[in-house]
């Protein structure tokens, strides 16, 4: 399903964690470790970044899990803008970056390139970010991926309600792009 590691299994959970397999079907079934069954079978999947905050929270040591390379999506349809963020972030990170122009190409992105952050440019042109990010929250297979809004400067009020639409978090650009990939790593919780 996912490029890398970004979901596992119980058995990998339980050696990451140095228990037995059934001490993590415990944790699911009580709903301390989310994720999800396979449909059709009893098989427990559970993200990366679900597990890390798991970890965190029971104040379990967190070694680097093994991931692929983190895959991004630049949702913006002022191209040049998008273009030198996209070559920014893979210079200074070693991101996967793909630049989606439109609300369908966003959904295309979605589905080929399985990103794990969205940047979503809410000033863009063409682009109906509060549907894109209706859709990701509303389907389930995509619960994981982090939706970040890229805005002007917002008043208090304002970034609550964004929040409250369903974005994980919001940068003020233009940014420094260590501020972008600080707020993409405090997103989605992967530990390097």
């Amino acid at each position: 399903m996912a490029k890398g590691k970004n979901v596992l299994t119980t058995g990998d959970v339980a050696k990451i964690c140095n228990v037995a397999p059934r001490t993590v079907s415990k944790w699911f079934d009580s709903g301390q470790l989310k994720g999800y069954r396979i449909p059709g079978s009893k098989d427990r999947r559970i993200p990366v970044n679900e597990l890390i905050r798991f970890m965190k929270q029971n104040n379990m040591p967190v070694p680097a899990v093994p991931v692929g390379k983190m895959r991004v999506v630049i949702v913006d349809s002022n191209v040049e803008s998008a273009s030198k963020l996209a070559e920014t972030l893979k210079a200074k990170s070693d991101y996967e970056v793909s630049i989606a122009k439109n609300n369908f190409e966003t959904g295309t992105a979605v589905q080929r390139f399985e990103p794990h952050v969205l940047l979503v440019n809410l000033l863009a042109t063409d682009i109906d970010a509060e549907a894109i990010c209706r859709n990701i929250r509303s389907d389930e297979e995509l619960q994981t991926i982090r939706i970040i809004a890229l805005v002007n400067h917002l008043a208090s009020g304002e970034a609550a309600a964004l929040l409250n639409k369903g974005f994980d978090g919001y940068v003020s650009m233009p940014a420094d792009v260590s501020e972008v990939v600080r707020k993409i790593e405090e997103a989605t919780a992967i530990i390097y």
